[in-house]
C-alpha cells in the first residue's frame, strides 16, 4: 500500500510498521450487528457492515450534494472551502462525542482504517507514534481546532486575506478528517447503527467526499482503502 506523509503535526499511513507501540494494550476487537434490538457477535473480520445497502442508503437529507458543494457564483473559493471545513469539523466532533464510550484503548488498540490501514502520528520532532485510536483522533482534532482558531490561517475579520499556505493546510485537515471518518466506518459502524446515527454519518461522509472531489482536497491514494464505500455512496 502507498504511503502518505504529512510533516509538522501530520500523520503517516501504511499497512504495517516496525515502530514500537506507544502505550498500546493488546485486546480482542469484537464486531457486532443489530438484530431484534440486540447486539450479536459477528465472528468473521471480513464483514463490512458499512456496505450493507439497508443501512448505507439512509440519509438525513435528500439533495444533490454535487450541486450543493459547487462554488456559488461570485463567492470567494477560499471562503467557501473554509466555511465547509469548519462545518465538517464540527459535525465530525458531534459523532465522535457519541462514540466516546465505544472507541477506547481496549476496543481500538491501534488507529486503523479500512483494509487494516494503520495511521501513525508524526509529531513536531518528526517522530512516528503508533497510537491507540482515541489518542490519534484526539491529536488530529486538536490540531485542526488550533488551525481553525488561528487568525493567520482562518481570518474572521472582513478584508483580511487567507495565508499563502491556506490550501496546503486545508488538504492536511481533510486528510485528518477523512481518517477519522474512515475509522468510524471500519471500526464503529455497528455502534453507529445501534445508536441510529448511521443516516448522519452516511450523509456527512458523502458530503465530505463530494466536496473533497470537487476541490481536489484528497489524494486518491489516501482514499483508496475505502473506495468500495465511496463507489457505493456516489453511484
Amino acid at each position: 500500500m502507498g504511503r502518505a506523509v504529512l510533516d509538522m503535526g501530520g500523520c503517516q499511513s501504511n499497512s504495517s510498521s516496525d515502530e514500537e507501540d506507544v502505550n498500546v494494550p493488546k485486546a480482542n476487537r469484537s464486531l457486532f450487528k443489530v438484530k431484534n434490538n440486540g447486539l450479536h457477535l459477528v465472528l468473521s473480520p471480513e464483514v463490512k457492515p458499512y456496505l450493507k445497502d439497508h443501512f448505507l442508503s439512509k440519509r438525513i437529507i435528500d439533495v444533490d450534494l454535487l450541486t450543493f458543494s459547487a462554488l456559488p457564483h461570485g463567492l470567494d473559493q477560499q471562503e467557501w472551502i473554509a466555511t465547509h471545513t469548519v462545518s465538517f469539523f464540527q459535525n465530525t466532533n458531534v459523532l465522535l462525542s457519541a462514540l466516546s464510550d465505544f472507541c477506547s484503548m481496549t476496543t481500538c488498540p491501534t488507529a486503523k482504517g479500512p483494509k487494516n490501514t494503520l495511521y501513525e502520528w508524526t509529531d513536531d520532532q518528526s517522530r512516528k507514534l503508533k497510537c491507540v485510536a482515541p489518542v490519534y483522533i484526539d491529536y488530529a482534532m486538536c490540531y485542526i481546532q488550533e488551525l481553525l482558531t488561528d487568525e493567520r490561517v482562518f481570518p474572521t475579520k472582513t478584508g483580511l486575506p487567507f495565508s499563502p499556505g491556506f490550501m496546503f493546510l486545508i488538504q492536511k485537515v481533510f486528510v485528518l478528517l477523512f481518517r477519522t471518518l474512515a475509522h468510524m466506518f471500519s471500526a464503529h459502524y455497528q455502534d453507529i447503527i445501534a445508536m441510529e446515527l448511521h443516516p448522519h454519518l452516511n450523509t456527512l461522509f458523502l458530503h465530505f467526499i463530494t466536496f473533497s472531489h470537487t476541490f481536489r482536497l484528497l489524494d486518491p491514494v489516501e482514499t483508496a482503502p475505502i473506495d468500495d464505500l465511496i463507489t457505493v455512496l456516489t453511484r
